[in-house]
């Protein structure tokens, strides 16, 4: 296998016109049914987020929440504090063990969005026709801006389980919208963002790896480890 550096080597010299072709060949347009936004019958809804990604998801929230209140942030100030990290991310549920009285501890990695009561994306809305949207579109991760498609690097994550097409160097996985017709334009955006996720996700891969360190934590605590290092679950700094 080859080693993570190698691999990022490969995602960045990943041709945009050539996994565009892929994605063509595949074929994609969003239905939205809301299926990759919503908890299955097992699990709550996971989607890996960068931290840089759940700032800006931050600020943007406010911003709507200020908008809607019409009410102006004031200069420099676009945040007011109605937001914070854990509305927007949740620690990776994977490898976390269980109390005895149901809540989760331990060290992971990466962070996860942030989900309602059902287990939705806290995003994810709905109209009376059942239609899906998302609240944050603008500024919704790569993760999402390229679901359903994957690239087939060891290191990258592969959304939603295995993949049930592949052409080249793309995988794609379950969605109803698979099989479309999408135009030339389209498929390069979303291979343009299928590349940057690639390369994103093996650079945060390499600096979890290259930072990481057991964590003193609190019975009960759980500790995140991401490319910035070891947080708390509001995302701070553990060494504060």
């Amino acid at each position: 296998m080859q080693s993570l550096e190698a691999e990022l080597d490969d995602a960045r010299q990943l041709a945009v016109d050539d996994l565009a072709d892929a994605i063509e060949s595949i074929g994609f347009e969003c239905t939205r049914c809301g299926a990759c936004c919503k908890a299955d019958a097992e699990d709550d809804h996971t989607a890996t987020v960068f931290p840089d990604e759940v700032r800006d998801l931050e600020e943007s929230a406010a911003l709507r929440a200020a908008d809607d209140r019409a009410v102006e942030p004031r200069d420099g100030d676009s945040y007011d504090g109605d937001y914070d990290w854990r509305d927007i991310a949740r620690p990776m549920p994977y490898g976390l063990s269980e109390t005895e009285d149901g809540a989760l501890e331990g060290e992971t990695f990466e962070w996860a969005l942030q989900t309602d009561g059902c287990g939705d994306c806290t995003f994810y809305e709905e109209d009376d026709s059942g239609m899906g949207a998302c609240a944050a579109h603008d500024d919704r991760p790569l993760i999402c801006q390229t679901y359903p498609f994957s690239v087939a690097l060891a290191g990258t994550s592969q959304p939603m389980g295995e993949a049930v097409d592949e052409a080249g160097m793309v995988r794609a996985h379950e969605c109803e919208g698979l099989g479309r017709d999408i135009s030339r334009a389209d498929a390069e955006d979303l291979a343009r963002a299928l590349k940057e996720r690639a390369v994103r996700e093996l650079e945060e891969a390499i600096a979890v790896r290259d930072n990481y360190e057991p964590a003193d934590r609190d019975p009960g605590e759980i500790v995140v480890h991401d490319s910035e290092g070891a947080k708390r679950v509001d995302g701070t700094p553990l060494e504060e």
